[in-house]
């Protein structure tokens, strides 16, 4: 026999050999396998049967909506009415164009002194707006407190998580124009 045709038969007689030897494992495993399923008894505790449901009428549909503009315009006003909240101020006076944008619709594209007075050019909606110390932008009753060559920094007036009127700090950053 030449010796292309010994190595194969001589793999293969050693694959049959150790098939075989695995046969007996095999069923030695399958033994203690059987063995171990009539000795194990499972234990179900039985099911509780299901309480009654008894369905409740919903009574508030006829109530005020939480979220409704008419309340909210209700508890705005009645917070202005106190003398030391900080959104009496806010409140009473008259709103600016740029505080119908959210801030994130904003965007700074540079900055000019006129007179020695610092001034920011605000991006929104693709048109340009000229903003100085002291105007409002932004849904939040920002007001600009500084304006640098690189930001605008704003205080805002939000709710906390208690339903308080707080001051926040916010700014927008100078945007270099993509291409």
């Amino acid at each position: 026999m030449s010796r292309r045709l010994t190595q194969p038969l001589a793999v293969a007689a050693l694959a049959v050999l150790t098939l075989t030897a695995c046969g007996g494992e095999q069923q030695e495993l399958q033994q203690w396998m059987d063995q171990q399923k009539r000795e194990v008894k499972p234990s179900v505790e039985p099911l509780s049967p299901p309480k009654k449901f008894n369905p409740q009428p919903y009574a508030q549909s006829e109530g005020v909506e939480p979220f409704s503009p008419q309340k909210l315009t209700v508890a705005l006003k009645q917070e202005s009415r106190q003398p030391n909240s900080v959104i009496a101020a806010e409140y009473n006076r008259r709103k600016e164009p740029l505080e119908a944008f959210p801030l994130d619709s904003m965007t700074m594209v540079g900055s000019v002194m006129k007179n020695g007075k610092p001034y920011a050019l605000l991006r929104v909606d693709n048109l340009l707006y000229q903003v100085k110390l002291g105007d409002y932008l932004g849904q939040n009753y920002g007001k600009i407190i500084k304006i640098t060559e690189t930001d605008v920094a704003l205080r805002e007036i939000v709710q906390d998580a208690a339903g308080e009127w707080i001051e926040r700090p916010s700014s927008l950053q100078l945007q270099e124009r993509t291409r």
